[in-house]
């Protein structure tokens, strides 16, 4: 581990000072080598697969799980974040004191970045693309689940940076998967300059309970609708079925439902038709409308990603509001009305990373938003929020221009 960090380091410099055009020429020789080792890529994640088969749910195989086609959308989304500006060297502010002395803030890259992820061989891909577009040395941590897969791929990545003369170690695989390595990044002062944890609850607070190196929180995804009174039902029906079931084992899919009781004994029964594959798990008021599981105490705190969705009635938006910002984790909330004062309540008052209005909570991601791809998606408030991008992994610094100024 050390050496590899060691060996990071040493390459930070010459990566922040690529050029636009070099950055452009290694994202597409990456994106091609992909492709052209999807067969190697394709035997090691059926070796994943085949030993992850007992011991993790349908839906987690299904993040774990690649295909030639999902190879493919992992390289086209390569080739999309060589289409994006770049982000470094921008020319944030600047101003001239009275004196002549000349103040810039420009963008600069983070350095070395830290990514602990689980079980989804794509964040590989995505977090090396956007690392080295944004002039940063990336280090990837991988789950146990995928770390055939992640190695495959990191090997086709690191055969694109070569063939177009750029150090290999731009992109580093930690490959030991021990719960040591991932402390070990969480304390490499002076070699990690930005932790970035991907995953689950778990995953995430101990990075931030135990990290002594700057770190961003990400991912935890206790993602609401709520449907007010005056909604599209048919609407509010089809946003549910996306939000839930579309692909329930990721951060922005919903995880609590919220109904106005006022439409409640028309809306659930129709809901129960919509979504017959998910347990719903009710609190009393609607478990005394349709069929369903009661609610536990910690159902409406919990990052359920299975075909399980927690529901609960509600008196009017403003009571939504309290819920949310009792059990929410800041990530992604929608609201299905046609009220335009509850429209305005909901999006002031609930403080989350992305909050919509009659849309699904499933475009919370990078692509979707025009970034390409993410390294995450922050659920804190600190320099990032919401899906990280090019930008939110780059920092700035003031260049000070003089002629002989003296304070």
């Amino acid at each position: 581990m050390m050496e590899m960090l060691k060996n990071a380091k040493a390459v930070k410099a010459d990566i922040s000072r690529l050029t636009e055009q070099q950055k452009n020429a290694a994202l597409q020789a990456m994106a091609d080598a992909l492709v052209a080792s999807s067969d190697a890529i394709l035997a090691a994640n059926a070796l994943d697969l085949e030993a992850a088969k007992d011991s993790i749910s349908t839906v987690m195989l299904d993040r774990l799980r690649l295909t030639a086609e999902r190879i493919e959308g992992m390289a086209k989304g390569i080739r999309e974040v060589a289409q994006l500006p770049d982000p470094v060297g921008l020319l944030l502010e600047e101003h001239t004191r009275s004196d002549g002395l000349l103040i810039q803030k420009v963008s600069v890259p983070m350095g070395v970045i830290a990514i602990i992820y689980e079980s989804r061989p794509n964040v590989t891909s995505d977090a090396a693309a956007l690392a080295l577009k944004s002039g940063n040395v990336c280090v990837l941590r991988g789950g146990k689940e995928a770390f055939r897969s992640a190695n495959a791929i990191v090997n086709a990545l690191r055969a694109g940076l070569q063939q177009v003369g750029i150090p290999e170690n731009a992109i580093n695989l930690v490959q030991d998967i021990s719960r040591d390595s991932a402390t070990a990044l969480m304390t490499a002062n002076g070699y990690v300059d930005l932790l970035i944890p991907r995953g689950g609850a778990g995953l995430i607070n101990a990075c931030v309970r135990t990290a002594t190196v700057p770190c961003i929180a990400t991912g935890t995804g206790i993602c609401h609708v709520y449907v007010e009174k005056s909604a599209d039902q048919d609407m509010a029906l089809k946003i549910i079925k996306n939000a839930k079931t579309s692909r329930p084992s990721v951060c922005n899919a919903e995880e609590v439902l919220l109904v106005d009781r006022a439409i409640a004994r028309e809306f659930l029964p129709k809901l129960r038709e919509t979504i017959p594959q998910v347990e719903l798990r009710l609190d009393p008021e609607a478990a005394a409308i349709i069929p369903g599981t009661p609610a536990s105490d910690t159902d409406f705190d919990t990052e359920f990603l299975d075909y399980i969705l927690a529901v609960k009635c509600v008196e009017d938006v403003q009571e939504a509001v309290r819920h949310i910002a009792e059990h929410s984790t800041g990530h992604s909330e929608a609201i299905v009305t046609r009220d335009k004062d509850a429209e305005a309540i909901f999006t002031a008052c609930v403080d989350s990373a992305a909050v919509y209005v009659n849309a699904s909570t499933r475009f919370t991601d990078g692509g979707e938003f025009g970034l390409g791809c993410e390294m995450g998606i922050s659920t804190q408030k600190l320099h990032a929020r919401g899906p990280m991008g090019l930008r939110e992994l780059t920092t700035y610094k003031y260049v000070i221009h003089g002629t002989g100024h003296i304070r």
